[in-house]
């Protein structure tokens, strides 16, 4: 047998002792966090998928996975389909399908840990109208399979001076503990580690691409925090730092905390914190109040130093993604057609050479010819990487974190010469991105209204993209951050001023190529004569599209203009910052169409 037919079949044994008819694995740990450490890949462990999003079931006789339009072909070429089955996340609900799969009385195991108490209600319902029963395990069957589970990595935490934050933990706590006092609440449960550690002024070391404070919190209404985490991740100094009212506790006193809550209201997001926080808080005998995270909106909306911040980390940024592509072009005239491995490489490496730099902000999608098809390829997972492909297209997607900000950029180079028909596409897709960029729109607009302005172009033409068109970005923190978001999906926040988020239409093509032309962008006020609040985005970004890739024709004089003042700006600004054959290929790389 495989080594994954082995895991399934020791999870079965233990879902027989346990007498559990199915079990839930999602791609989660026990902070919901979009970046895993490696003794939490649960679900990598069970399938094999290294996604960054889906579920597995494992039922007595066979199992499913089941992902988003994202990795419908990185899914196929991961996971073994004799011993799984491969369902669409959103066209199958995993919760609905399950119900259907059993009988009446089945009991359905999950870590209530590894889910959200709004996922954990629904997920009840749904099997209970099939009088089936979700059993919440707390005692993770994956890990007592999980015989070489990787220890957990556990490393001091950084402490963020005000000259990167803008504010003080204290000014901060006080402001959302005003908010508590507003809504009538006693204390709010801080659950997602990036809340906590903007809170705090903190970031995490121990998690790759993800600079959190791995713990969670109870903010109360005067202001005071108990703080859930490992001691050994707490630095020397935090007490000074963070300033009065925040105590450190193991995780392991978390319930005797709950239980001082009897009887006093505590905003809780179920959407966001996992079921069992809440769960116990309420068996504890607290009064929960649904309410979205209170820092979420704070964080999101960036002060004018963490903006700066923003603007400073993107100029240096584009210093290493310049040389890079500089680099690229000469090597590739010189007829040396790096692999995926070697490229991903070099751009790390001169990242790395960046004041500030605290590592990639994700795994770079360094992807070659068809792999680009894969719009989140992860070239270090493939079998052997793919090798650049003459006449075809390279695309790569990256970004850096560090002390004063998050960087996210995608770039698709032309690679010799590509087919007229791959020009084409590109100019569609970078038309959509102009249109997205020159954006105004009234105070309240969501991102779910502007979305349809960067797929337009492809529209008419009977092509899309399976992603979303823009998340927002963090301030040296997550490079996904909500609650904002441009996609076709409904969303509710209202785009605001300080707000980061990316800007990235895209399209792909099984087998041949991927194309994405992505820049982070901030929301700001613009000038009007008219009565309304009008915003616009200020691009970050300062990278220059390949021109190479352009069919000239579809681009419209406004587009051509938008595109020569870009280009004029990232020549002005990043020009001066490089030398010798660098700045020469910037020069070229720029020349106004």
């Amino acid at each position: 047998m495989s080594p994954i037919a082995d895991r399934l079949a020791a999870l079965r044994t233990l879902m027989r002792e346990r007498d559990y008819a199915a079990l839930i694995v999602p791609r989660a740990d026990e902070y919901l966090g979009e970046y895993l450490p490696a003794h939490n890949e649960r679900m990598h462990w069970v399938s094999g998928f290294t996604g960054s999003a889906g579920v597995v079931i494992v039922l007595a006789d066979s199992a499913a996975i089941f992902v988003d339009g994202r990795y419908t072909v990185q899914v196929r070429r991961e996971v073994d389909g004799a011993l799984f089955g491969i369902l669409d996340l959103v066209n199958q609900p995993h919760v609905q399908w399950l119900s259907g799969e059993l009988s009446p009385g089945a009991r359905v195991a999950c870590d209530p840990r590894l889910h959200t108490l709004a996922w954990f209600r629904a997920a009840t319902q749904t099997l209970e109208a099939a009088d089936q029963q979700l059993v919440a395990d707390t005692d993770n069957l994956v890990d007592r399979c999980w015989h070489e589970r990787p220890a957990a990595q556990v490393a001091p935490a950084l402490l963020l001076d005000t000259r990167f934050t803008g504010a003080s933990s204290e000014q901060k706590r006080g402001e959302i503990a005003r908010s508590l006092v507003n809504a009538g609440a006693d204390a709010a449960l801080i659950f997602a580690p990036d809340s906590v550690s903007w809170l705090l002024n903190v970031r995490g070391t121990d998690i790759p691409c993800l600079p959190v404070l791995q713990s969670f919190a109870l903010l109360y209404a005067s202001g005071a925090v108990d703080l859930f985490v490992d001691p050994a991740r707490i630095p020397q100094g935090f007490s000074a730092h963070v300033g009065e009212g925040v105590q450190v506790l193991p995780e392991s006193q978390a319930l005797s905390r709950f239980a001082g809550l009897a009887g006093k209201r505590v905003l809780a997001d179920p959407d966001s914190a996992n079921a069992w926080t809440q769960l116990e808080l309420q068996r504890a005998g607290a009064h929960l109040v649904p309410r979205t995270d209170p820092v979420l909106l704070p964080k999101a909306c960036k002060n004018a130093v963490e903006v700066q911040g923003a603007r400073e980390a993107h100029r240096r940024d584009a210093v290493a993604e310049v040389r890079f592509l500089a680099w690229l072009d000469a090597e590739v005239a010189a007829g040396r057609l790096h692999d995926e491995d070697t490229l991903a490489a070099q751009l790390g490496a001169l990242r790395a050479a960046n004041d500030h730099y605290h590592g990639p902000s994700f795994d770079t999608i360094s992807a070659a010819g068809g792999n680009a098809a894969m719009c989140h390829y992860n070239h270090r997972n493939a079998e052997s990487p793919g090798r650049l492909v003459m006449d075809s297209v390279y695309l790569v997607d990256s970004g850096g974190q560090y002390t004063d900000g998050t960087t996210d950029i995608t770039r698709t180079v032309a690679i010799g010469n590509p087919a007229e028909e791959v020009r084409r596409l590109f100019t569609l897709v970078l038309k959509g991105h102009i249109a997205l960029d020159q954006a105004r729109f009234p105070a309240g607009t969501s991102g779910t209204h502007l979305d349809a302005l960067a797929r337009q172009f492809l529209w008419q033409h009977g092509y899309d993209f399976a992603h979303g068109t823009g998340h927002g970005v963090g301030a040296f923190l997550s490079v996904h951050e909500g609650p904002q978001r441009i996609a076709r999906a409904w969303n509710p926040t209202a785009l605001a001023p300080g707000m980061i988020v990316s800007n990235e239409p895209g399209y792909y093509r099984d087998g041949e190529f991927g194309i994405r032309c992505e820049n982070l962008v901030v929301v700001r006020e613009c000038d009007t004569v008219g009565e309304t609040p009008v915003y616009g985005f200020e691009v970050l970004t300062l990278v220059p599209f390949d021109r190479r890739l352009l069919a000239e024709s579809l681009l419209s004089g406004d587009e051509v203009a938008w595109l020569n003042r870009y280009h004029a700006r990232v020549r002005d600004t990043i020009g001066p910052l490089l030398q010798g054959a660098d700045r020469a290929w910037l020069e070229q790389a720029t020349q106004p169409l």
